[in-house]
């Protein structure tokens, strides 16, 4: 499973959202040092807020969107 997430420092959202991700290897890129605030804007434009999550090349959204996705889909390799 590919695991991409939009992040910045001190944010307590996007600390849960790595722990739960962390044994997904996930990509992590902090908003102002591997990205932009405008490219994230660009990317994001209707979002104004991290973490942002992609599983899969699929916008999956911020924190409380992983924790419904998890609880309806079985990533690869968990039973």
């Amino acid at each position: 499973m590919k695991v991409i997430i939009y992040s910045k420092d001190n944010c307590p959202n996007c600390l849960k959202v790595k722990k739960k991700l962390n044994k997904y290897n996930p990509k992590i890129l902090i908003l102002g040092k591997d990205i932009s605030r405008d490219d994230f804007l660009k990317k994001f434009p209707n979002v104004k807020q991290v973490p942002q999550v992609i599983i899969d090349n699929k916008y999956i959204g911020g924190y409380t969107d992983v924790e419904n996705w998890l609880a309806f889909n079985k990533p690869e390799g968990d039973f």
